[in-house]
């Protein structure tokens, strides 16, 4: 019998066999591990919100400041006048 075939053997006679018997309180921590698996993804995407509306608060204040939509004034020449 080739390595293959042994091991398809095992598995053929472990799915023939008798079920496992499943643990009482599997369901209830399946159930616990969800709602925190849940919390922890409503906290990091309040999270990322919060970084985010941060940011644009920044940048709206930054940006209110420096004006940086204005174009710096010209130190090449002198600016002509009366002419």
């Amino acid at each position: 019998m080739s390595l293959p075939d042994r091991k398809e053997a095992e598995v053929r006679r472990l799915l023939e066999g008798p079920y496992p018997p499943v643990p009482a309180e599997l369901a209830v921590r399946a159930a616990e591990s969800g709602l925190r698996l849940l919390r922890r993804r409503r906290a990091a995407r309040r999270l990322m919100w919060l970084v985010i509306v941060a940011a644009a608060v920044v940048f709206a204040v930054w940006a209110s400041r420096v004006h940086p939509w204005v174009a710096p004034p010209s130190t090449v020449a002198p600016p002509v006048e009366g002419f």
